[in-house]
Order: C-alpha cells, then structure tokens, then sequence
C-alpha cells in the first residue's frame, strides 16, 4: 500500500540520510546484508509483492502500479551484492489488454511450482491468475466480505501453502481489537477459517510459507517522523486453526525502509532465510532495498 501520510514519508528520508544507524534489529534473527536496487525509468518502484525460487536466486516480484519483473540475485559470501533483472511488464486484464490504473493495484504474490503466479489487489479487491508474467489474467471466485474492505487497505498479503491453497488477508481489521480475517481459497471457493490477533500497531503487507510449512507473516508501522518498523511473525496453520505465534524478527524505528514483500526460503547451510522488498512509494529519497536475515534457533 501506497503511504499516504507525508510526514511518515518525510521520517523515511531522514532514515536514509543516517537514522537507521541508530537502531538496530530487536530480534534474535541475524541481519545478513542490504542491497539497494535502482534502475532509471518511472515504473520502477513501489514493490510490494516477492517470491523467490527455493535456491534463493530467481525472483519474481510486483508493484503496486500493476508491473511485475523477473530476476536473479547473485550474492558474494551469501550476501546479496547484484541484482540481475528483465524488463519490467505490464500485468493484463482477462481480455489480454493493460490494467488500468485503478484496477491495477498489485499488492500480493504468490508463485506455484509449475510457474503460475497469483496476485492480490486493493481498490478493485480480488485475486487474479497468470499463467505467466506475458499471459492474460483469470478471475478467481470473490468472498462476499471482498466487497466491504476498505479502498486502499484490503488484500494486501498473498501466500500459497504446501497443498496448493492460497491465504490472504487484509492489511486493517477495522478494530485494534478485532483479529486480521484470513480467507482461504481451496477446492475452487473462499472460506474464511481463522483470523491473525492484532499486537500493536504493526499491519500485514507480505506473507509467505517456509520450507518448515509454517506461515510467515510481515508487518510494519509507520512510526511519525521516524520512519518504519518492521516484524514477522509465524505461525502453525492445523486445518481451521492457527497456532503456535512467535515473533521471529522485529527492527527498531529507522533500520530499513518500507518492506511490504517477503520469501521464505532455505539455504545450502540448511539455514531458513527472510529475503524482503521494501516499497519506496516511487519517491526519489525512499530506497528500493532487498534486504535478508536468518533464522536462529
């Protein structure tokens, strides 16, 4: 999603001009590196949905103006240092035309093994399929509560679990008190199975499922002038139920920009890695950032 408040955008250029180096991550995961990702025209920008393959190398990712791009990260000592990728495509409607504008705000992504992806959109709230980033997009059915999310805060994560079901989410609740409701698709229809406690005022922008079939979920907040925070939290998926929470990352205000896409992966020391996007907002002093850490026991 789009940060609309400037003075949360301001604090986001103050931690790029140095903040960020006086708060670190507040967690037990160990910070690998960041890599700031740029390249000359006005679609670039604006991430907001990643998957990778289960090497960690190929990417596929979308923004938030209906662009997605395919890629490869080459890493030095297992740290991101290059970023090689393909021109960025217009995502198409069902008749094989361009989105429109207000049809075409990608939020989430979530890729199958055999290369169809999914993606999640607001304004227009739905989930399209592609059989690939040149093919025409197909509906999926609509959970009747689609139509009641709000406009710019509504299917904002997107993830696929190891049975092929898609889970998503929307990025408010409604209530500080009331849980995130989580829709599942399967078997060709939405349910709605369990919702996520809301802790704080972090809000879900990225999901995905590891390797170890829990479920990761990414938040942020938008701290005033200080810029962003940041967590991941997992948990146990057991048919209706959702179990087992446990705040795996947690930065403080400053360290990164605005991450809204995550891919959970494992590495070749057998170590389970997050590899996040941040969403600069397509403006000149936010950072397009891929940034990772690992998992400790």
């Amino acid at each position: 999603m789009r940060a609309s408040l400037v003075l949360a955008l301001i604090g986001a250029a103050f931690a790029g001009l140095g903040l960020s180096g006086l708060a670190g991550p507040t967690s037990d995961a160990e910070y690998l590196g960041t890599y700031n990702w740029s390249r000359p025209g006005s679609r670039f920008g604006g991430f907001s949905g990643l998957e990778l393959d289960a090497s960690g190398g190929r990417f596929l990712a979308v923004n938030d103006r209906g662009w997605i791009v395919e890629g490869r990260l080459v890493r030095t000592g297992g740290v991101v240092s290059e970023v090689e990728a393909g021109p960025l495509r217009r995502l198409k409607n069902t008749d094989g035309g361009e989105l429109g504008r207000y049809e075409g705000d990608s939020e989430g992504l979530a890729l199958r093994d055999d290369g169809r992806f999914y993606v999640s959109f607001e304004a227009v709230h739905r989930v399209w399929s592609y059989r690939n980033a040149a093919s025409k997009g197909a509906w999926l059915p609509r959970h009747p509560a689609f139509d009641d999310m709000q406009n710019n805060s509504s299917l904002e994560a997107l993830a696929i679990a190891p049975d092929g079901a898609l889970y998503t989410l929307p990025e408010r609740s409604g209530k500080m008190s009331r849980p995130f409701p989580v829709f599942r698709y399967k078997g060709g229809a939405w349910t709605q199975p369990f919702g996520i406690p809301r802790r704080g005022e972090f809000l879900p922008v990225g999901a995905d499922f590891g390797p170890d079939g829990r479920y990761y979920l990414l938040e942020r907040h938008l701290s005033g002038i200080f810029g962003f925070r940041s967590r991941v939290r997992s948990f146990r998926i057991d048919g209706d139920r959702i179990t087992d929470e446990k705040v795996v990352l947690q930065t403080a205000t400053g360290t990164h920009d605005n991450l809204e896409g995550i891919a959970v992966w494992r590495d070749g020391a057998g170590d389970i890695r997050l590899t996040m996007i941040s969403d600069d907002n397509f403006r000149a002093f936010q950072r397009t950032e891929f940034v990772e850490y690992r998992l400790t026991d």
